[in-house]
């Protein structure tokens, strides 16, 4: 399963100045805003998050909330995702692969899921 998404970065950078912190905790926790390094960085991973709900299929809400969804760096310092119990479970994945993409005012991410065959028809 595929998912992307797109966001102007100076929507992220309206919400930043607007509400500080409190823009950043609504979809991020502490170390993932431990990593933000500005406004394009917060916009990368909006986008990371909301490209992931894509791939599941449900968006955002009660199935996939955005602190289900861990964002963190590499050994290398490349993003990935960590999925909560609830959605390694739900949808039964096996592997996620995230790439985010930063160009001019746009920030991009792509996430890749792989999951299990399930009994289902």
């Amino acid at each position: 399963m595929i998912g992307i998404d797109l966001i102007k970065t100076s929507r992220m950078r309206e919400l930043m100045e607007r509400f500080n912190n409190k823009a950043l905790k609504r979809f991020l926790c502490e170390e993932e805003i431990g990593l933000v390094k500005n406004y394009k960085t917060a916009s990368g991973f909006w986008a990371a998050k909301e490209a992931c709900s894509k791939a599941l299929g449900v968006g955002i809400g009660s199935e996939c909330g955005f602190h289900d969804m861990i964002i963190y760096k590499t050994k290398n310092g490349a993003p990935s995702l960590k999925l909560s119990e609830k959605l390694l479970k739900n949808f039964n994945i096996n592997d996620v692969s995230l790439s985010i993409t930063h160009d001019g005012e746009y920030a991009i991410a792509v996430v890749a899921i792989e999951s299990a065959p399930t009994d289902k028809v």
